[in-house]
């Protein structure tokens, strides 16, 4: 069970309080080799800057092996389940997509990343379905530029 669940609801009123507001940071995350090498065969993408170290050392300016940048995406599920409430009443959430999705930055293999969480708006479209935006930047441990931000949009289905 993913811990968003394991943590007490807040009502829909306090959700909608927390709109502009950073809700919170996540765990660091670790992506190492064997990581990137089971997105890779997930996705069957095994280009050589993703899953050769000794190639991607010689060849690149990285380096070292980065992340797929859709891995480094993905892992925003997880984080977000360490920092975003659940709201009282909540049959499921899904996800509705993204208005902006930037790749800043590469993610060497053995780095670690988090997500910073922001609400930036909570609107109820039906009785019991609200659209939440939420601006999320994906940072490196130990960089200053982020490996990407994105405003990430959701579907929060009510009971």
């Amino acid at each position: 069970m993913n811990e968003v669940w394991k943590k007490p609801p807040v009502s829909f009123e306090a959700y909608q309080a927390m709109v502009g507001k950073e809700i919170g940071v996540s765990s660091w995350h670790l992506i190492d080799q064997n990581r990137i090498n089971v997105y890779a065969d997930v996705i069957e993408d095994h280009q050589f800057i993703h899953v050769d170290p000794e190639r991607a050392k010689k060849e690149t300016a990285f380096g070292n092996t980065i992340a797929h940048g859709f891995l480094t995406m993905s892992l925003m599920s997880i984080m977000s389940y360490e920092v975003m409430p659940v709201i009282e009443g909540t049959a499921m959430g899904v996800n509705y997509g993204f208005d902006k999705l930037r790749f800043l930055s590469p993610v060497r293999a053995g780095s670690r990343v988090r997500g910073r969480f922001t609400l930036m708006e909570a609107k109820l479209r039906k009785p019991k379905e609200l659209q939440s935006r939420t601006n999320v930047t994906v940072e490196i441990e130990g960089e200053d530029k982020p490996a990407l931000v994105a405003d990430w949009i959701g579907l929060i289905y009510f009971n």
